[in-house]
């Protein structure tokens, strides 16, 4: 736990770091891109100032996550988490909207721009996002939050490297049709990016059974525990996205409620042992009190 909220408190340090350098970031881009005359300039600006953004809020759902359980809100508050890389990826997607309806009217109306303007004040975004796509690599691998905020600096040091080459065509070439083509590329990149964090978040909202988790498997380990005798009505879901629950009803010979404890410890090893399921909740019984599928049935009686 100790660890945990170390992790925790050194993302948060990054997460800052990261809302400085992308609030600085765009509005140099945005003023250079305005007077370079170049859309994808200003696209690259938008997107890294949507950032700005999307960091912001993951710096406050992560803070906000650390509360612990209240009576209102008896889980905690670790989904705002999965609630701010869905807001993240919602923003994502409106600048990538207005990008593309700015690149088609470029390509109408193609404009003269300043290339050797464009490639200094791409490289410097470049060199910028960078660093804060190193900085928040480590907690992306085990936070869906912070993996929202990596996927959007690694996009946004991609877009600038890009832009700058593109700034160097122009020094040389007047292909000024390239500024909404680049544009739209960094729409396809905005909305790929997102879509897999979208889907995601998704499934966690909607409480689906994590990716890769096998209920039979499941099922299977469980009844082959000495003193089980079947598991139905199971539900898996994400309580965030690292914390993985369970429930289900599990059938017992009738016996002492001290072994019934000492079944229950074996059950929550296995699982936590074979499938990372760190939240059980286990109903015993001696008998089923209702139907024994594995998945629980609505009941539609009343309907």
């Amino acid at each position: 736990m100790h660890q945990h909220n170390h992790q925790e408190a050194s993302w948060g340090r990054r997460l800052v770091a990261t809302m400085v350098m992308n609030l600085v970031i765009p509005v140099v881009q945005i003023c250079g891109g305005v007077i370079a005359g170049s859309m994808a300039l200003i696209s690259d600006a938008l997107h890294n100032l949507s950032d700005f953004t999307s960091v912001l809020i993951s710096y406050v759902a992560l803070r906000l996550s650390r509360r612990g359980p209240t009576f209102r809100q008896t889980f905690g508050y670790k989904r705002l988490e999965v609630m701010g890389a869905l807001v993240n990826v919602v923003l994502l997607y409106g600048v990538g909207v207005y990008i593309a309806v700015e690149g088609w009217q470029r390509l109408q109306n193609p404009e003269p721009i300043q290339g050797p303007l464009v490639v200094g004040i791409a490289l410097f975004g470049f060199a910028g996002n960078a660093v804060s796509t190193l900085m928040l690599r480590t907690g992306a691998r085990v936070n869906l939050n912070m993996r929202a905020a990596f996927l959007h600096m690694l996009t946004d040091t991609l877009t600038s490297l890009g832009v700058a080459v593109l700034g160097l065509i122009w020094i040389f070439r007047p292909w000024y049709w390239l500024d909404p083509v680049v544009s739209w590329i960094i729409v396809a990149m905005i909305f790929y990016g997102g879509w897999d964090i979208l889907k995601r978040t998704f499934n966690i909202l909607m409480n689906a059974t994590p990716p890769g988790m096998d209920l039979q498997a499941i099922q299977k380990e469980v009844e082959a525990i000495d003193g089980i005798e079947e598991i139905h009505h199971l539900h898996v879901w994400n309580l965030s996205a690292e914390q993985v629950a369970l429930a289900a009803h599990i059938i017992v010979p009738d016996q002492m409620l001290s072994r019934v404890d000492e079944l229950a410890a074996k059950v929550r090893e296995v699982l936590l042992c074979r499938f990372g399921i760190d939240h059980p909740t286990l109903q015993f019984e001696t008998k089923a009190y209702e139907d024994t599928a594995l998945l629980c049935r609505p009941n539609n009686k009343h309907n």
